[in-house]
C-alpha cells in the first residue's frame, strides 16, 4: 500500500501575497531573500522544479522537472503555524487568533496566578524564548516564580527551570492555562511549556521537554477524515501539537531538521505495505533557528542540508506509488525588521517516481492540499480546496 509524506518546511514562503500589507509583510520574500542574499546550493530542490515557482537567485528553472510544482495562498485570517497547518488539514479560520504585543493584561494574568497558586509571574512581555529566560532566569531561581511571555505569535509560554519548578508541575500549570485561562477573547493557539536547564549565563532550554497545549480545531481535520478510512497517520515533529494530537494513531516529537529526517527515514523504511499511511513532517529550525533570529546564513544552511537528504528522501519512498509533497505553512524572512511571521505564498512540490512533473500554477488555499491528499487515498473529504490529483499522471 502507498505512502503520503508531506513534509512542510516552517516558514519557507516564497512571496508576499497579495494582501500582506494587512499584516506589514508586503516586502517579505523569504526563499528570495535567502538566497538573494546567502546564496545557498540547492540543486536538488531545483531539479524538483523550486526555481520554476518563482525566480530565485542562483536556483534555475529546469525545463523537465522531476516533480510538479505551484504555490498556494492562504485564506485563513492569520499567519502562524496553528492556522497554517489547520489550512493544510482543511480548516479555514474565519478570525485570526488573538496576540498580545504588549503582553498579557490583568484580566488573564489575575485569573492564571489564582488557579495556579503563584503570587507572580515574571515576564509578562514579548520576547524571544532565549532572552527571557537570560533576562529572569536568576529573578526566578531566586523567587521560584514562573516566567511567562508571549511572541508575535498567538502564544502563552510559560519558561521554568527544572530544578526550581519540575515538570510534571510546568505541565499543571499549562494545562491549567490552556482550559481556564487561555480561553475566548484570551483563546490563543498554542499554550507552551518551555523547560530549560543550566545556571545564570548558561541557561539551555529542554526542546524535548517542550509541550505545546493546542486549541482544538473546530472541525475533524484532514487526518481524523484519513483516520476513519483506514489510513495509518503518523506525526514528526510539532504537528500532532497543533491539532491537540487530534487524528494522529502515532507521534514523534524531534529537537531539530536532522532529527525529523531521521525519524522519517526510519518511517519509510518500516512501513507495512498493507497498510496505507500518511506521514506529516514539520521540520522547524528554518523557522525557529533562523527565521525569528534574523539570520539568512543560518537559514540558508539549513536549507542546503534539507536539499542534500532529498534524494535519500526520494528513494525512500516505498514504492512508485507513494508520494513525497513539500510545503510550508507561513514565511519567516529573516532578512526583513522585526522577528515575526511573514504572509506569504508557499511552496508546493510533489514528486512521484516515474511520474513527469507539471506546472501545479497558484493554486487559491492551502486545504487545496487537504483535498489532494483525500483523494489519492479515495477518502470522503468534504473540506474546501480542489484536489489537483488529476493533474499529476499517476497521482
Amino acid at each position: 500500500m502507498p505512502v503520503f509524506l508531506t513534509i512542510v518546511l516552517d516558514g519557507v514562503g516564497i512571496g508576499a501575497q497579495p494582501d500582506a500589507d494587512r499584516y506589514g509583510d508586503e516586502d517579505s520574500h523569504t526563499l528570495g531573500h535567502v538566497c538573494a542574499v546567502a546564496h545557498p546550493h540547492l540543486p536538488h530542490l531545483a531539479n524538483m522544479g523550486l526555481g520554476n515557482i518563482a525566480p530565485l537567485a542562483g536556483v534555475v528553472a529546469v525545463t523537465a522537472p522531476l516533480g510538479s510544482y505551484g504555490k498556494m495562498q492562504e485564506v485563513s485570517a492569520g499567519k502562524d503555524s496553528t492556522t497554517g497547518h489547520w489550512e493544510l488539514a482543511g480548516i479555514k479560520l474565519m478570525s485570526p487568533f488573538p496576540t498580545f504585543p504588549d503582553g498579557f493584561p490583568d484580566e488573564l494574568i489575575k485569573p492564571f496566578l489564582a488557579a495556579t497558586g503563584y503570587d507572580e509571574v515574571l515576564g509578562n512581555c514579548a520576547a524571544s524564548g532565549t532572552a527571557i529566560i537570560d533576562e529572569f532566569g536568576p529573578a526566578h531561581e531566586a523567587s521560584g516564580q514562573p516566567i511567562v511571555y508571549t511572541s508575535a505569535d498567538s502564544v502563552f509560554q510559560i519558561a521554568a527551570h527544572k530544578d526550581v519548578i519540575a515538570l510534571d508541575e510546568l505541565y499543571r500549570i499549562c494545562d491549567i492555562a490552556r482550559d481556564q485561562i487561555c480561553v475566548g477573547p484570551f483563546g490563543v493557539g498554542r499554550v507552551i511549556a518551555r523547560p530549560f536547564v543550566g545556571t545564570a549565563g548558561a541557561y539551555q532550554r529542554v526542546s524535548a521537554e517542550r509541550k505545546d497545549y493546542s486549541m482544538l480545531p473546530p472541525a475533524p481535520p484532514l487526518q481524523s477524515v484519513l483516520q476513519e478510512h483506514g489510513v495509518l497517520t503518523i506525526s514528526i515533529g510539532k504537528v500532532a501539537d497543533l491539532f491537540g494530537a487530534i487524528g494522529f494513531d502515532v507521534s514523534y516529537k524531534t529537537k531539530s531538521n536532522a532529527e525529523g529526517i531521521q525519524r522519517t527515514l526510519q518511517i519509510l523504511a518500516e512501513a507495512d505495505p498493507d497498510v496505507p499511511t500518511f506521514v506529516w513532517v514539520n521540520l522547524v529550525d528554518f523557522d525557529q533557528e533562523y527565521g525569528h533570529r534574523n539570520n539568512p546564513d543560518g537559514f540558508a544552511r539549513a536549507l542546503e542540508a534539507f536539499d542534500a537528504a532529498l534524494p535519500t528522501l526520494c528513494a525512500a519512498l516505498p514504492d512508485n506509488d507513494s508520494v513525497l509533497f513539500i510545503t510550508a505553512d507561513h514565511g519567516n524572512d529573516p532578512t526583513t525588521p522585526g522577528t515575526d511571521h511573514s504572509r506569504e505564498y508557499v511552496p508546493a512540490l510533489c514528486y512521484q517516481a516515474g511520474s513527469e512533473g507539471v506546472d501545479l500554477g497558484l493554486m487559491a488555499t492551502f486545504a487545496d492540499h487537504a483535498a489532494t491528499v483525500a483523494a489519492y487515498f479515495q477518502a470522503p473529504y468534504v473540506g474546501p480546496g480542489k484536489s489537483f490529483k488529476d493533474k499529476v499522471a499517476g497521482l
